[in-house]
């Protein structure tokens, strides 16, 4: 016969320490894309080759796209660090990536 228990959850909730943890990696994370940012703007600007300025052209996209992927994950690390749930730190991390997406499509953000 098939069982028609509720299921529990894969995982236990996390720790308001876990959550602050997972903040502040975030936060690191994002002083290092921004590091990126700044060697290859440098590197764009500065690159001995044409072919090294090329590679710093074709990262740049790039950057920008894990920058919006972190800034994505602040806010809802954020959220959870301020008591909200994940169901509502998602919805706002999800609303944050759509509006970027319109941007896109907008043709708007163009760096």
């Amino acid at each position: 016969m098939a069982d028609y228990s509720a299921r529990k959850p894969k995982f236990p909730p996390l720790t308001s320490k876990e959550i602050e943890e997972r903040y502040s990696e975030m936060q690191e994370e994002m002083k290092e894309v921004l590091d990126w940012k700044k060697e290859e703007k440098d590197r764009l600007i500065n690159g001995k080759t044409p072919q090294a300025r090329a590679a710093a052209k074709r990262a740049l996209p790039k950057v920008a796209r894990r920058i919006d992927t972190v800034n994505g994950n602040l806010i809802y690390w954020k959220l959870r660090k301020e008591g909200k749930s994940h169901f509502h730190a998602n919805i706002e991390r999800a609303e944050y990536w759509d509006k970027l997406k319109n941007k896109s499509f907008l043709g708007e953000g163009q760096d």
